[in-house]
């Protein structure tokens, strides 16, 4: 079975990608996951705020805790960052792909070039914000974004994938954008981590959740709709539990999947078992390589997939069978008559 795939203009051994996480800190680790079958690993993120003046910190009852981590807390700094991609860069034969982590141009962008001097064979650019400001308008954030990414891959020879939000009006406007901007590539989707409100103390926490298969569901439906649309490459990221979730994202026009939910919850042994399950599935259908049906489930060949989305959404909402459990009896069909009225 031939699992290769090219992403980012690399060619990948497997579609399987460590995303950005700490497996990469430890070179040891980094290299059992080399040996159960990854394609490539991402270094976890490097962020803006180690790498330029941090802003003002805000006030207000809940948030009282300083809003970012002291430098002494980041677990690399942007020296020891550079000096752990080369190391891995030595230990590894396969891509290792670095990320930077900001949501607005900046004196960080610069850091680029230092990871591509380090030995970085890709750069993945983590967009990550919540708005909150009522005077910021969508286009301006967009805008930024657009700037951001056309001077890192402007500044650079290796490819820039950006790690896209599924938070915006029109993703897949957006995405040419970026590719216009200079985008090798898009990954779908980043997870947000939502604070967790202590009941008990009255405090806002961090909270950390962890993946689910649930959450594919949003990637593939973009990944169908992004694939015939792009010419660069595409990873699904959030929701890769099981061989038939990478399939899934194979048939919608992934040509990579990021895990590290699974492996932080079995270890880098689930790897080798999501490889050989993909090489299953394959042979049950008749594939011998990922390029024989990458992309077959994409939108492609739908002449409206707008309509397509709409209808489908009806559908679902209609499969609802009349009195099911726990809905009141009054609610469960509403009764319309020859006129077309309701008793």
């Amino acid at each position: 079975m031939d699992l290769s795939t090219s992403y980012l203009g690399l060619r990948l051994r497997s579609p399987f990608i460590v995303g950005a996480s700490p497996f990469c800190d430890n070179s040891a680790m980094a290299r059992k996951l080399q040996d159960n079958g990854a394609g490539a690993v991402v270094m976890r993120s490097l962020f803006a705020e180690q790498l330029q003046p941090l802003p003002p910190a805000p006030g207000g009852d809940g948030y009282s805790a300083p809003p970012y981590p002291d430098i002494a807390e980041y677990q690399l700094s942007p020296k020891r960052y550079l000096q752990q991609l080369e190391r891995l860069k030595r230990r590894l034969s396969i891509p290792v792909i670095a990320s930077l982590n900001g949501h607005q141009p900046g004196a960080w962008t610069d850091f680029a070039q230092c990871l591509e001097q380090a030995g970085a064979d890709a750069i993945e650019l983590n967009f990550y914000q919540v708005v909150t400001d009522p005077s910021v308008a969508a286009d301006q954030i967009e805008t930024e974004m657009l700037e951001t990414v056309g001077a890192i891959a402007g500044s650079v020879g290796i490819p820039v994938a950006v790690k896209l939000s599924p938070f915006h009006a029109s993703v897949a406007q957006l995405g040419i954008a970026l590719e216009l901007e200079g985008a090798a590539g898009l990954v779908v989707f980043n997870r947000f981590y939502q604070p967790e409100v202590d009941a008990d103390t009255l405090e806002v926490m961090p909270a950390l959740h962890l993946s689910d298969p649930g959450e594919l569901l949003l990637r593939l439906r973009w990944l169908a709709i992004l694939a015939p649309l792009l010419r660069g490459s595409l990873a699904a990221s959030g929701g890769i539990h099981s061989a038939d979730d990478a399939a899934k994202a194979l048939l919608t026009g992934a040509h990579a999947v990021q895990v590290v939910s699974i492996l932080l919850q079995k270890g880098p042994d689930a790897l080798a078992l999501l490889g050989l399950g993909l090489e299953r599935w394959m042979r049950q259908h008749d594939f011998s390589a990922i390029s024989q049906f990458r992309g077959e489930l994409d939108l492609a060949s739908c002449p409206d997939p707008a309509a397509f989305e709409r209808a489908n959404y009806i559908r679902v909402l209609q499969s609802w069978p009349a009195g099911a459990p726990g809905l009141p009896r009054s609610q469960a069909k509403p009764e319309f008559h020859a006129a077309g009225a309701r008793r």
